[in-house]
């Protein structure tokens, strides 16, 4: 009697094919299929009888993991965050859940220093000017550069780190700020730390970098942004919810700083009425700040080998349990 290969199910993934894991997994002997649908129920009719799951945007219950118990051995996430995985069940069920930190840290830095520069430069808006018709740079004056400028960084992670230390190559003077450092000190990079209103008050460019929690949610309000200067900039490559985005729209629009760059929001996609489409001096991506052909390949290979390795009985490189 032979015993059936087992199961890996793709459950609500992030690209349009899936051929990569399909050459992972099926030499090893996995049966690997796709299907979409975010929601428990969803992903309990599509992964009945899986050893292991990967996602991106799944929603993983109690129900979900009481539901695929036993057979169920391990959730891999195509991403950093696991707000959507109950991470407590999971264990409770013997379910081992991993993520891929670090995945994207060269990229996201990068997203950032260009949103940054893009305000800076107006280079979205001279772009525009150009194919209407509209020639002299002058329209777009003032235009700003690195040198002279400080950068403020919120949140010395490691996305924080390498956009600290791009921004220092590009002639920016770096200030910082996040809860596991002290104000008044100095970094081993050399970069000053200050306390939160200072970067706030200080900085021409203030690039958030943080995670979202209860004490960074809305991080940068309306009171933040009355302390900043007439010629900020903001830039969120972070999460969507650490920025008060109406405030932000209604500051930039009354000229209270200058501009933004921004590639997540607090609802995505993002709302076609919202008025940040409508303030002056802004940039805006498509949460996009992730990816690239690289970082998106190294992201999928680890997600996949989280499931090998546990399936086949190592310790995988991210568990979070």
């Amino acid at each position: 009697m032979t015993t059936a290969s087992p199961h890996i199910a793709i459950c609500e993934f992030d690209f349009d094919e899936f051929d990569l894991e399909k050459r992972m997994c099926e030499p090893r002997g996995f049966q690997v299929s796709c299907h979409p649908g975010r929601e428990p129920q969803q992903i309990i009719q599509n992964a009945k009888g899986a050893a292991g799951i990967i996602t991106s945007y799944g929603v993983f219950t109690r129900q979900v993991f009481e539901a695929l118990s036993p057979t169920l051995k391990v959730v891999s996430r195509t991403g950093v965050g696991y707000d959507t995985i109950d991470i407590q069940a999971a264990t409770e069920f013997g379910v081992t859940v991993c993520n891929v930190p670090g995945y994207a840290n060269e990229v996201v830095s990068d997203h950032a220093i260009a949103l940054a520069l893009t305000c800076l430069r107006r280079i979205n808006e001279q772009d525009a000017n150009l194919r209407a018709g509209i020639w002299p740079y002058a329209s777009t004056r003032p235009l700003g550069q690195c040198a002279g400028r400080t950068f403020g960084v919120i949140g010395m992670g490691d996305i924080g780190k390498a956009a600290a230390r791009k921004a220092t190559g590009l002639g920016f003077d770096v200030v910082c700020w996040s809860r596991s450092l002290t104000p008044g000190t100095v970094t081993p990079e050399g970069y000053r730390v200050l306390d939160l209103d200072e970067v706030f008050s200080t900085a021409d460019v203030i690039s958030l970098h943080c995670a979202l929690c209860a004490d960074t949610h809305h991080l940068v309000d309306a009171r933040a942004i009355s302390l900043m200067k007439p010629g900020a900039v903001v830039v969120n490559t972070a999460r969507g919810a650490v920025v008060d985005t109406l405030a932000l729209a209604d500051a930039l629009t009354q000229g209270r700083i200058w501009g933004a760059g921004l590639d997540v929001f607090e609802t995505e996609p993002l709302q076609t009425d919202h008025p940040i489409l409508s303030a002056p001096h802004t940039v805006l991506t498509p949460h996009a700040a992730y990816w690239s052909e690289e970082s998106g390949i190294e992201l999928r290979t680890r997600a996949c080998q989280a499931v090998i390795d546990v399936l086949e009985g190592r310790q995988p490189q991210n568990p979070l349990n």
